[in-house]
């Protein structure tokens, strides 16, 4: 994935998850930022001041694809997409942006309840000054712990502090995000893995049967993908292929 991408997709990313929310009725985002102007003359003498609260703002957008990748669905998703495209052996279609952009709508469909629940307890309060910046991170980061908690080994949390030297925690909701963070990226990309092994399964065996066929007949110089590619793109369409391994990829999130 091209670095020139992720800044780009992630701010549609927010845009589309904000816009998701407003449509859900769990509250409009573009009204409340634009009433900030109004709201910036009461606020003197909040702690916090309008235009402070709207560069802090700006800062977390900035930050939307680190936090994407890193705390949401995206990351097993577009490695199952990318894996589709190698068994094809064509790695260059379906385009990177169009798979980051399936990617990130999937995303918002799997992350909508987290991303409603930040939106209403922290994001809405913040906005219209009725909570501070350390309150809302805090209020932010319980849905966000309460997903990835979720789809987390113990195993792979228990190596993250055995990793950092620190004890495990007494419950759940005393879970670290610096702790919890890389343990849901590790168990991301072993989930991954075994779905793409078993899409990358049936492409394998037309590969093989492809190649034995050719090589019965005596036809050595002619290359088994130019035969197989075809036959591959042939059977994902009559299956209904994309479907299958969407709703089996959305489907194994907890």
């Amino acid at each position: 994935m091209r670095r020139t991408v992720w800044p780009a997709f992630g701010v549609v990313l927010v845009l589309a998850l904000f816009a998701g929310l407003a449509h859900a009725g769990t509250g409009a985002l573009l009204p409340a930022l634009g009433s900030r102007t109004a709201q910036m003359s009461q606020s003197a003498g909040e702690a916090v001041s309008g235009p402070m609260r709207t560069a802090i703002l700006l800062t977390f957008l900035s930050l939307g694809p680190a936090v994407v990748v890193s705390m949401t669905a995206f990351t097993r998703i577009v490695i199952v997409l990318s894996m589709i495209r190698h068994a094809f052996g064509m790695p260059e279609t379906p385009p990177t942006a169009v798979l980051i952009s399936l990617g990130l709508f999937l995303t918002l469909f799997t992350m909508m309840p987290t991303v409603a629940a930040v939106n209403q307890d922290a994001l809405q309060p913040f906005l219209q000054g009725q909570i501070e910046m350390p309150v809302a991170l805090e209020r932010a980061a319980a849905p966000m712990r309460d997903f990835m908690l979720r789809q987390v080994r113990q195993e792979d949390l228990r190596l993250m502090y055995e990793l950092s030297h620190q004890p495990p925690p007494p419950s759940p909701d005393a879970v670290s995000l610096v702790q919890l963070t890389p343990a849901f990226i590790l168990n991301e990309l072993r989930v991954a893995f075994q779905i793409g092994f078993v899409v990358l399964l049936p492409f394998l065996l037309i590969d093989l049967v492809v190649s034995s066929i050719l090589l019965a007949l005596g036809m050595l110089m002619v290359p088994p993908s130019t035969i197989a590619l075809p036959l591959k793109v042939l059977m994902f369409v009559l299956i209904d292929g994309w479907a299958l391994v969407l709703r089996g990829v959305l489907g194994s999130f907890k």
